[in-house]
């Protein structure tokens, strides 16, 4: 019997009606499997993917197909969101044996008793096609393969099994870290960047998000002048806000694009992408002044409060592609219902938004920014402040047009590794932006997170509808540990405090490998067929990049060496690889340029207006080194930071690594040593 009723997971429920006698990844299919000595047939994905819905139209729900499935496999359907431990292990064994790139949906047949890959890949049709056979042709050999193939699959789970453990057995730690991968990268950056239309790849183009954060770092520890740079991300940003890859009505990123120009997306949008490109959009916002990106990130983060908050707090996971089965159709115009709409409007909204030109979505138009608010200002006689408000006006009312038609599916369930990517999105863009809302929201997310998801000093990965499961991995914790760092430099709050010291002491507990760096999942996890610890950043970044420089800063606010020490261990592991290939681990590089020179923490302390306009001046700057934290009289700072007493009205205590200087108590002078600062800091 199909036993995905009971799942948690909305991808797994989507399949709950399939003929196919699915269950999830549990002990009692696995255990089936090894009795009956039938392969699994394991198939990832996850609710917003729309070649998933395609495999599974086609062949899942062919009753044809699915006895075939359910005579000679046990198949396990999985939740790459859920469980990304399996994931992971799996798309690295699809990349070893096909040596191309794998993706979703990811379907791999694996031996009953090791669970070892016996073939690997992603999508397959219903009929031969694309240069691959139909999936039930697939079924036949690989059915052929397990009745007459023994040794052969034997020999092969031996070399995987070879491959993972030499994976396991790289990493040094007798090292010199230095900044030469930190040069490196910038290099690798430029020579990737497209300069026609920004970004870092051709089509399919992805954001890159730790990419853009990179560079964005980089510029700003200089020694000298770098423009180049700098162009690269903020180009690369502003061509995204831009582009149809953005929500121009509704605000949010999709996933990626589908060609070079970034006009034709593929409509989903992830939770785990619209956190960090908040807290860029806000940031390169705060060092260009560009109106195009404040309206992004603003518009972003009013998305997320009003369409991926649940009520108790915690932030949904996705929107899917797909609305009525078709791809798109949610967000797509039809140009004469929009010059109904707009009248005497049209032909400026058009003018902005390529409505001039060529139908650019199957004979229908998505919204692509094809003019800028200034050239379009000045070729149309407009004041450009007035144009932009005007411009404003019309996407509120198609807006509100659009809220009418029947809207993608939402995938509900709140992971804690995402919401942690969200919560310091919306934490960092609320103080870059004085937003006051977008801090109360990550707030909210964070409680919610602490009181459903955090238990007896330990995580949980997913809940939903009340139900909390699945034990937690490095990305939660670390992600989770960044995005309070975050939040209390936007708004102090000693239990988020305590609570990131606890999340800390578990991760070294839990995830630490005895030779540096963080194993994926904790020394309790299930056994699988490899303990997977990456440093390369992918779809996310690096849980061991983001865990490395969260400890750093953590360590030096707290005054805690057990941190630091467990940073530069992780650092050390992963030197062969990030060395090796810098522009894949940026996450891990930003870890090490806070380890070479140590991040410079701010603490004021004060009360009322006058702390308030004490914290409007440190806001006023991109400070990517520095981190603030504003304490007010009234509470009592926990731990070492009780040395930082107040003093006068106001003060500032200035620190870099290990050593402070004496309180700053005027005004004055403090915005005269932060600017200092920040020119030493590019010195």
């Amino acid at each position: 019997m199909n036993q995905l009723s009971q799942e948690t997971s909305p991808y797994l429920q989507q399949h709950a009606d399939n003929p196919v006698a699915w269950q999830g990844w549990n002990p009692q299919a696995l255990d089936q499997a090894r009795a009956e000595n039938k392969p699994i047939l394991l198939s990832i994905g996850y609710s917003a993917c729309h070649w998933c819905h395609v495999m599974a139209h086609e062949s899942f729900e062919d009753p044809d197909t699915a006895a075939l499935m359910n005579q000679w496999f046990i198949n396990i359907k999985v939740d790459r969101e859920e469980r990304p431990d399996l994931d992971k292990i799996y798309q690295s064994a699809h990349s070893m044996l096909t040596e191309r790139p794998g993706g979703w949906p990811l379907t791999v047949f694996l031996t009953p008793d090791t669970q070892m890959p016996i073939f690997a890949g992603t999508y397959f049709p219903v009929e031969p096609r694309y240069g691959m056979p139909s999936f039930k042709q697939l079924l036949e050999h690989v059915h052929h393969i397990w009745l007459h193939r023994q040794d052969d699959i034997a020999k092969q789970s031996a070399s995987l099994d070879d491959v993972f453990q030499r994976l396991q057995s790289m990493q040094k730690s007798d090292i010199k870290l230095h900044a030469m991968p930190l040069d490196v990268a910038r290099r690798q950056i430029e020579q990737q960047f497209d300069p026609r239309a920004g970004g870092f790849s051709g089509a399919p183009k992805f954001p890159h998000p730790s990419i853009i954060q990179r560079a964005l770092q980089h510029w700003a520890s200089s020694r000298e002048p770098d423009p180049r740079i700098l162009h690269c991300a903020i180009f690369t940003l502003n061509k995204m806000a831009a582009g149809g890859i953005f929500d121009h009505l509704g605000g949010g990123f999709c996933r990626y694009s589908t060609d070079d120009k970034w006009m034709i997306p593929h409509f989903e949008k992830m939770l785990y992408d619209n956190g960090p490109l908040l807290w860029l959009t806000a940031q390169a916002c705060k060092i260009t002044g560009d109106a195009q990106l404040y309206d992004a990130a603003i518009d972003t983060g009013d998305w997320v409060m009003r369409e991926m908050q649940a009520n108790d707090g915690g932030y949904y996971s996705a929107l899917d592609a797909d609305s009525e089965g078709i791809e798109g159709k949610f967000y797509v115009w039809d140009k004469t219902e929009l010059e109904t709409r707009l009248g005497e409007d049209f032909t400026l909204f058009a003018a902005r938004y390529g409505l001039d030109r060529e139908a650019n979505f199957e004979g229908q138009w998505h919204l692509h920014a094809c003019q800028d608010y200034a050239p379009l200002a000045e070729q149309l006689n407009f004041d450009a402040a007035e144009l932009r408000e005007r411009l404003c006006k019309m996407r509120q009312q198609l807006f509100s047009v659009r809220q009418q038609r029947i809207h993608p599916g939402l995938d509900d369930k709140i992971l804690t590794a995402w919401n942690g990517l969200m919560i310091e999105g919306m934490a960092t863009a609320g103080r870059l932006l004085q937003r006051d809302d977008f801090i109360d929201s990550a707030q909210r997310a964070a409680e919610f997170v602490r009181a459903a998801l955090w238990s007896d000093g330990r995580l949980s990965a997913t809940t939903k509808n009340g139900k909390t499961r699945l034990n937690a991995y490095l990305d939660d914790y670390a992600f989770m540990l960044s995005s309070l760092l975050a939040l209390l430099q936007a708004r102090w709050d000693n239990p988020l405090y305590s609570w990131a010291l606890e999340l800390a002491d578990t991760m070294l507990e839990q995830f630490e490998d005895n030779a540096g760096g963080f194993f994926f999942t904790s020394h309790d996890h299930e056994q699988l067929i490899m303990r997977s610890k990456n440093f390369a950043d992918d779809a996310m970044p690096s849980g061991n990049g983001v865990a490395a420089r969260a400890l750093i800063r953590l360590g030096y606010l707290a005054g805690e060496s057990r941190y630091l020490d467990a940073a530069e261990r992780c650092l050390k592991a992963g030197w062969q690889q990030l060395s090796e290939h810098p522009i894949s681990h940026c996450s891990m590089l930003n870890a090490l340029q806070d380890y070479l020179r140590p991040p410079t923490i701010i603490i004021l302390r004060g009360s009322g207006d006058t702390l308030a306009r004490w914290a409007d001046i440190s806001s006023q700057h991109y400070l990517p080194a520095t981190l603030v934290f504003t304490i007010d009289n009234e509470t009592t700072a926990p731990g070492m930071l009780a040395e930082k007493a107040p003093q006068a009205e106001c003060c500032a205590y200035l620190c870099e690594g290990m050593v402070c200087q004496p309180a700053i108590t005027n005004l004055d002078l403090y915005q005269q040593r932060l600017e200092q600062h920040l020119t030493s800091f590019r010195s």
